[in-house]
């Protein structure tokens, strides 16, 4: 016969042993040592009309004694009990008083089950019953003073699906959090006075892509980065003694320059610990946002590893792009923001590299205002963190991918398993874009919106400038610049190369006899093709394979492809050598 044993809270005391220890305004405490001795040696059937202990077992034999005998061959198997943070005892000697009683009770059993343990060590709050007469049980219904505790009994070998958090409470074990929209907006109010409300404007791309595209500038941000939003919210989340004794991070990475920015901004001492081959730019923005920058070691490990042992020997507090919930919160504001800005919203586009915290707290936050607005994440082809840690159902390592110069934090490690979740459950597409494509939408948005954004800033519109998303014609689209931090000399290359692969400049060069007037039939040609010449250099056959040939080569600026094409029709007509740069 299954059941389930119930527990009650008993506004009055029941008879008590001579001897046990009680206060006489004190509430009952079930849990008390004279009773934890019963609870382990048999079970209790309630039912919803029973106010108080039975008397007679449910099968009509008497109760036994209290303190068990003897005769008792085994004791009954663990059975885990989820308990009220009130009824665990914080007074050290009543535990001690119970583990002792505990002591003696098993003492008096020879033999024990293989699969039968009881940790001694621990404070009695959860119990063991046989399997063979207690099944899963399920909550009832009670009135009046009754509470009701789900009970679980665990199989043999099975590990119990409960912890305890800091805070004595009980949760599933899994890590899994949804972020509500009350935390979003805590975070919103926190942050008001120290991060910019970005604009979210209409973009004059739409008429080329057939959409309303909206985009969220949080390229403006104070660090030119959206990880102002969570470093914010996660600073002043921190204790005033933890903000006292400093922060400290070791990342080349917007996070690192949000967190010396807003750090000096709040009077938090801040540190920042970076490897020697760190951009000098970097150095300096650091040290001019008010941080104390530590160079250390040749690579970032070493790096971590330095500001790990700093942190831990002077008490500052290393921090690291993790998703805890301040942090996701603050990153989800872009989301709240972005609700209230573009009315009848369908689509947001997301960038997304191995972490996903922008991803996974925006969406929390959209999702929860409108289930029906689409997510999108757009995550470079090159380096498919999170479509490979979606697949594999957990973090997976970068470690065989290149390029991480271009794509910056894109290529980061891959966020937790916590956001790996939130992003599986709550984004509605993935997609991947080449390079090429990004360098194209870092370009559009440079000529249409006067605006320098970096890879991770751009991905999103390369999505819908390379025709990955046909399906949001028509519709009205807000896609997210997220970041701005690209520095001059990648600025020129990445410009250089968008506008050769949007065939705005040429390279091209042939081969010329060494005599008077070649070069100036060269030129003529492209002046009758209307081509602008940009630069021209010339390799003088001496120090080639070919004597009395000159190499020339030249760069020129064009309108399209179809120009392009003419070009080099014509040119192969005259010069058959020629040889096109792409």
């Amino acid at each position: 016969m299954n059941f389930v044993a119930r527990l009650l809270y008993l506004k009055e005391p029941l008879d008590r042993t001579p001897g046990t220890h009680f206060g006489g305004e004190e509430e009952y405490d079930l849990f008390w040592p004279s009773y934890a001795e019963d609870l382990i040696s048999r079970s209790v059937l309630w039912s919803s009309q029973v106010a108080q202990w039975t008397e007679h077992w449910p099968w009509g034999q008497e109760a036994p004694n209290l303190h068990p005998t003897p005769e008792i061959q085994q004791p009954p198997r663990p059975l885990v009990l989820d308990m009220p943070p009130s009824c665990k005892k914080n007074n050290d000697n009543e535990k001690k008083a119970e583990t002792a009683m505990l002591h003696q009770y098993y003492s008096n059993d020879q033999e024990f089950s293989e699969d039968s343990s009881v940790d001694l060590s621990q404070s009695p709050n959860s119990f063991e019953y046989s399997k063979d007469s207690v099944e899963d049980g399920k909550e009832e219904d009670f009135q009046e003073n009754v509470r009701t505790w789900k009970l679980k009994v665990l199989k043999q070998g099975e590990k119990d699906s409960f912890i305890t958090l800091k805070d004595s409470t009980c949760c599933p074990a899994s890590n899994f959090q949804m972020i509500r929209l009350e935390d979003i907006n805590t975070a919103a109010s926190q942050i008001q006075k120290g991060v910019q409300f970005t604009p979210c404007m209409y973009s004059r791309l739409s008429k080329k892509y057939g959409m309303e595209i909206y985009l969220k500038k949080e390229f403006l941000q104070h660090t030119g980065s959206v990880k102002d939003r969570g470093v914010f919210s996660l600073l002043t989340s921190l204790q005033q003694d933890q903000q006292r004794k400093g922060v400290i991070v070791a990342t080349d990475s917007s996070f690192s320059m949000a967190v010396a920015y807003h750090s000096a901004e709040l009077k938090i001492p801040v540190f920042v610990i970076v490897p020697n081959n760190i951009s000098i730019t970097r150095v300096r923005m650091c040290r001019d946002y008010g941080a104390v920058v530590i160079i250390f070691g040749g690579s970032a490990k070493d790096s971590r590893s330095h500001a790990q042992q700093l942190a831990q020997k002077n008490g500052y507090l290393y921090l690291e792009e993790e998703d805890n919930l301040e942090y996701l919160s603050g990153l989800g504001t872009m989301g709240l923001e972005i609700f209230r800005q573009v009315p009848n919203l369908d689509v947001v586009v997301f960038p997304v590299g191995g972490p996903c915290g922008l991803l996974a707290g925006s969406a929390a936050a959209l999702k929860q205002l409108n289930p029906q607005i689409s997510v999108i994440g757009v995550q470079p082809e090159s380096f498919p963190v999170l479509k490979h840690s979606l697949k594999m159902s957990h973090p997976v390592d970068n470690q065989t991918w290149e390029d991480r110069t271009f794509y910056g934090e894109l290529s980061d490690p891959s966020s937790s398993k916590n956001t790996l979740q939130l992003v599986g459950q709550l984004v509605d597409k993935i997609v991947t874009v080449t390079q090429e494509e990004i360098l194209i939408a870092m370009l559009r948005i440079l000529e249409y919106e006067r605006a320098t954004v970096d890879a991770e800033g751009a991905i999103g519109l390369a999505a819908i400038v390379a025709g990955k998303l046909p399906e949001l014609k028509g519709k009205r689209v807000v896609v997210v610049l997220s970041s701005g931090n690209l520095s001059l000399n990648l600025l020129q290359q990445c410009i250089q190369r968008a506008l050769t692969l949007d065939s705005q400049i040429c390279r091209f060069s042939v081969w010329l006899h060494d005599t008077a007037g070649e070069l100036a039939k060269l030129l003529e040609i492209m002046d009758q093709e209307t081509i602008r010449v940009l630069d021209i250099q010339k390799e003088h056959g001496f120090v080639t394979a070919k004597l009395f040939m000159t190499k020339v080569t030249c760069v020129v600026e064009t309108r399209d492809k179809q120009q392009v094409t003419q070009l080099q029709s014509v040119l192969l007509e005259h010069y058959p050598s020629l040889d096109w740069m792409q």
